[in-house]
């Protein structure tokens, strides 16, 4: 009988070993291969530009990974709104994706009435990188520290000009929210992009500039330029010894461009996993590292649920900047 048993026993585990790996290879057969054509990786901005740049990089590497080469697709206009709309109404099969920058995500919503939804009709992957500013001033401006500024804007409201790339760009967003934390008055000066701007203040036809680190640094090493703060909440890599607007008496300032990956909502769970992995191991490589040190930015991934929450926080931010400032879309 215990024969007979054991027996049994044996064949009932077999059958459901059987069962079990019928079950396993009916789920594996059951999730598609991704990708299986060309990806197309969306950049809200023209040729040239930091977006650009970071998907130039990136894409060799990462059709490697994905085994389909990756393609770069710029498709400039309306403020990044454009190659956003473009990926929320493709087909969600991750084969078109955005490559996003912080404020078509997170400030172009409060700006501009949008005929899709950042919340509803994309689905976030992972962040890539970030970029701190650094906040510049013209030599002429009788103070050396951040603190000696503003008290010197106080004595003066409305005496210093601040350019930027374009009203809703970071760069102005970065100021206005300067003045709101300092309880100072600035004018902004707008011009068609950040190098128009930053060649304004080293002409002296502005005072102030929230610029980036790595265009910045050379002219402040000339003495063209003098360097006040950093804008992230830990100092930047590149001028360590700078301290941050954060430490500089201003707690939770932290200010900065991002980058990241979305797709179409309802995207399958697969294919976002299976890009987000891919994109984790690219901005690992070591060649991929350097290249993007050298434009300024630091590697940083998360979760799609880390990114999500990371627009709708700063969505809550810049709205109320905007509103304060009265800041309206061009």
């Amino acid at each position: 009988m215990t024969t007979l048993y054991s027996r049994s026993c044996m064949t009932h585990q077999c059958a459901a070993l059987l069962a079990w790996m019928v079950i396993c290879s009916a789920s594996f057969a059951a999730e598609p291969a991704y990708p299986t054509r060309p990806v197309r990786l969306l950049i809200p901005f023209a040729a040239g530009g930091g977006t650009d740049t970071l998907a130039r990089i990136m894409a060799p590497r990462l059709g490697d990974d994905l085994g389909q080469t990756v393609v770069v697709d710029n498709r400039g206009g309306a403020g990044g709104n454009l190659a956003a709309e473009i990926v929320a109404n493709a087909a969600p099969d991750g084969h078109t994706v955005f490559v996003g920058f912080n404020t078509v995500l997170t400030v172009n919503p409060v700006l501009y009435k949008l005929p899709f939804s950042v919340e509803r009709d994309l689905a976030p992957v992972t962040l890539l990188a970030t970029a701190q500013y650094i906040l510049v001033i013209h030599p002429s401006v009788p103070a050396n520290t951040l603190n000696e500024f503003i008290a010197l804007a106080k004595q003066k409201p409305g005496a210093f000009n601040f350019s930027s790339g374009g009203v809703g760009t970071p760069l102005h967003l970065s100021a206005e929210l300067l003045s709101k934390r300092a309880g100072i008055k600035m004018v902004h000066i707008p011009y068609k992009g950040g190098a128009p701007a930053a060649a304004a203040l080293l002409a002296g036809e502005v005072q102030v500039l929230f610029g980036s680190v790595a265009a910045s640094i050379p002219h402040v090493k000339s003495g063209r330029l003098k360097a006040l703060a950093t804008t992230g909440i830990t100092r930047s890599k590149v001028v360590p010894d700078l301290p941050t607007i954060a430490e500089s008496g201003f707690p939770g300032f932290d200010v900065g461009s991002w980058y990241a990956l979305l797709v179409p909502a309802k995207t399958p769970a697969y294919a976002v996993k299976r890009l987000r992995d891919a994109a984790i191991k690219t901005v690992a490589l070591p060649e991929v590292h350097e290249a993007m040190s050298r434009q300024g930015l630091e590697v940083e991934t998360s979760t799609p649920q880390e990114l999500a929450a990371r627009i709708k926080r700063e969505s809550a931010v810049w709205a109320v900047v905007i509103k304060d400032a009265g800041i309206k879309g061009e």
